[in-house]
């Protein structure tokens, strides 16, 4: 039976609310600042010379180190927690956990509160406020979802580069101040998730399931992969492994970019200019990817850009000019948002979105062990080689391999394998045709 016009009309009022959950979603990513590398960088150094804290870059670096790998274990529970309580409460929940920590490790004063610290923001934070933000809009949005993940990074994006912003004049401040001011802010955006944030199992998500249109109740319960079902497939694992190699390249480029530059000539402002242009090649991106990423299969698309990734990788330690570190920031800008909008996107499109929290948090939790190793790998590599060179060669091999199995792997299509099952159990020959055999 094809749906009512109070159902369409239900689900056109959904479709709009959809947005407000992507905005919702997006400053929900953002306010994982306080749990990332870019927002602990911001006072790192006013942390290593603060007395009562006492530590040092080794101390600190380490701290870093394991707090990140068992933060990064807050995905699991956190995208089971998703699955079965929903995105309200484990969205307000994450929040003021957040918040309190946050606020918490300004009145810290020994080393090993500190490292507990850092990992809960790590866990709250990177960890499970991603995984939240994330699932936000790929629960809500089933036939649109890389243009609404394209919209998501873009909002996302600008509000990393405000809150950077912000925090500027604050720079020579004491950096218990400046956090403080996030915690804060923190606990006020909590009533805001609470008011704001629903679950699209009660507001009837964007679009129209096949139970609704077909009464196929059968047919809609196999649209979606239990977590089992996923871990089975090749999709999930080039998605999932190539996603965690880029994000194993940013952080450790993004950590040692200046050293990587001035080691090869470049001055201090170019490095500067280098992020600048990088991030502004992804924002004017951003749609264009996600439009292309609506037509185009998704296996494809991450294959482009692995391969251009790959090609920026080779050719960083030969690049002597202003000209060829711009295009080199180009490759990577456009690289870069390529893999993180099919990120955000690729789960729900071809998993469903019934256990999306559970499959999400497993590949958020191999991007955040991939991120803490990045930066290691790369000063190991100049440890013991006294050049990024080896590491930028192997990535790119490494790059060029996950580029040539996602251009031939098969996305699963649960639907057409059900349907296909369906067709083959239901064939009876009939009797005319069976007495006629011999």
């Amino acid at each position: 039976m094809l749906p009512t016009a109070s159902a369409s009309e239900n689900n056109s009022e959904s479709g709009r609310y959809g947005w407000v959950i992507v905005v919702i979603a997006a400053f929900a990513m953002v306010a994982t600042l306080p749990g990332r590398t870019h927002g602990l960088g911001m006072i790192t150094e006013r942390m290593l010379t603060d007395p009562v804290l006492g530590i040092d870059r080794v101390q600190f670096s380490e701290i870093n180190f394991w707090g990140t790998l068992l933060g990064g274990l807050f995905c699991l529970p956190c995208g089971w927690l998703i699955d079965r309580l929903g995105l309200r409460i484990t969205l307000t929940t994450t929040v003021l956990a957040l918040a309190v920590v946050v606020l918490w490790m300004t009145r810290l004063s020994d080393r090993r509160d500190l490292a507990l610290a850092i990992m809960l923001t790590r866990g709250f934070g990177q960890s499970a406020l991603s995984v939240i933000s994330i699932t936000m809009v790929g629960k809500w949005f089933a036939k649109r979802t890389t243009m609404a993940m394209a919209v998501y990074s873009l909002l996302l994006s600008l509000g990393f580069a405000y809150a950077a912003q912000l925090a500027r004049p604050w720079a020579g401040a004491d950096w218990r101040i400046v956090w403080d001011a996030i915690g804060y802010s923190l606990l006020a955006f909590a009533p805001v998730c609470l008011i704001f944030c629903r679950d699209p199992a009660t507001a009837h998500p964007d679009v129209v399931s096949l139970e609704e249109c077909c009464g196929l109740n059968q047919l809609n319960q196999n649209e979606h992969w239990t977590v089992a079902e996923t871990l089975r497939t090749q999709a999930f694992w080039v998605f999932a492994l190539a996603t965690s190699l880029v994000g194993l390249i940013g952080s450790g480029l993004s950590l040692f970019n200046e050293s990587v530059l001035t080691s090869q000539g470049f001055s201090t402002d170019i490095f500067y200019n280098l992020i600048t242009l990088t991030g502004t090649v992804g924002l004017l991106t951003r749609l264009p990817i996600g439009w292309i990423g609506e037509r185009w299969p998704l296996n494809r698309l991450l294959t482009v850009g692995l391969v251009l990734q790959a090609a920026c990788m080779v050719a960083l330690p030969f690049i002597r000019s202003v000209a060829g570190i711009s295009v080199y920031g180009v490759g990577m800008g456009i690289s870069g948002t390529i893999t993180t909008v099919l990120f955000f996107t690729v789960w729900s499109r071809t998993f469903g979105r019934r256990h999306l929290g559970q499959i999400q948090a497993i590949a958020q939790l191999l991007t955040v062990a991939a991120s803490a190793a990045g930066p290691v790998i790369f000063a190991r590599c100049l440890q013991q080689s006294g050049s990024y060179s080896p590491a930028f060669m192997i990535l790119a091999g490494t790059s060029a391999i996950f580029a040539l199995w996602s251009w031939f792997v098969s996305l699963p299509n649960r639907v057409q394998t059900h349907l296909s099952a369906v067709a083959i159990r239901s064939y009876q020959p009939s009797e005319v045709t069976q007495s006629s055999i011999p």
